[in-house]
């Protein structure tokens, strides 16, 4: 027993187990990861707040947009701590994490990210469940670009940790399929705790949805060996569909300042209800063929690499 639990230990680089053992082991790292980044985080956070005077006990706060960049930009600290992870236990070069040198593959991401968002709205759109109320007159640039750094952090932190110290470091190890589904399953695990308050349809539209984009990170991830393109395009998306054009990302309102005025009309399985597109059926299909042309692009590219 004292192997057994020596062996599943995240506080070790050891891999010489069965996969099942491993891919546990690497959850678990996951989780640890997770855990300690998102408390070091919000103490960090606390920290500034009673440095300017604000004591959050007392439910004494900064504004709504000050707020949600504090929560972004804090997320830096999950990504340092997934960094510190896999450089003090794992023991392995960065470049094995799909941190590489070729950083345009987050520009290639951004791109797609954005032309996915771009389809899948405007399909929407088209079934009456998003309207477009028009530009705002004013919008608050400054903090748009601030809040644009703070995607960029916050997109790199979730795919440094399920991309990077999950299915990069499984992938030469264990069968592909399994690779891809623990990724899958830690890409869940930070949403869920929002998505499940949704209605069951939602729910499971939402489960689909983070089910298929997962795929599409990690067949991206393949194809180009580097995770800097799933970075970018999970950046872009979360940033335009909120601060661009205001809609509701994983179950939290739109940014308080955006480009555009969308609003969802009514809720229904089209638009996703309040937890957003994300939780679209339509988005969903979209996704799901993007995912499926990925994977025949990297499946294919590895198999001729094999020959």
């Amino acid at each position: 027993m004292k192997i057994f639990i020596k062996n599943l230990s995240p506080f070790n680089n050891r891999t010489d187990m069965p996969t099942a053992m491993l891919a546990v082991k690497k959850l678990l790292a996951f989780i640890l990861c997770y855990w300690a980044g998102l408390l070091l985080a919000e103490g960090a956070v606390i920290g500034v707040m009673f440095a300017y005077g604000k004591n959050f006990m007392k439910g004494e706060m900064f504004s709504d947009g000050v707020m949600d960049l504090l929560k972004y930009y804090g997320m830096i600290v999950i990504l340092g701590v997934s960094v510190l992870y896999w450089k003090l236990i794992e023991k392995r070069k960065l470049s094995e994490m799909g941190v590489t040198k070729h950083i345009g593959g987050w520009f290639i991401g951004a791109l797609i990210g954005a032309g996915l968002l771009t389809v899948c709205v405007a399909a929407i759109t088209l079934t009456g469940g998003i309207s477009l109320e028009g530009a705002l007159a004013t919008p608050d640039v400054p903090m748009i670009l601030l809040m644009l750094g703070g995607f960029i952090i916050q997109g790199a932190a979730e795919e440094f940790l399920c991309l990077g110290l999950v299915f990069c470091s499984l992938r030469d190890r264990v069968p592909l399929p399994v690779a891809v589904a623990v990724s899958t399953l830690a890409f869940i695990y930070p949403h869920w705790s929002t998505l499940r308050e949704s209605e069951p349809q939602y729910i499971l539209a939402g489960l689909l949805g983070l089910v298929v984009i997962s795929l599409v990170f990690s067949f991206i991830t393949l194809r180009t060996k580097s995770i800097w393109a799933a970075c970018g395009l999970h950046s872009v998306w979360n940033f335009c569909l909120s601060c661009v054009l205001g809609l509701n990302l994983s179950g939290s309102e739109g940014a308080s300042t955006a480009l555009i005025n969308m609003r969802s009309v009514g809720e229904n399985i089209f638009n996703g209800g309040a937890y957003g597109i994300e939780s679209s059926i339509i988005t969903d299909i979209v996704i799901a063929a993007l995912a499926v042309a990925t994977g025949y692009l990297a499946i294919n590219k590895d198999r001729q690499q094999e020959v």
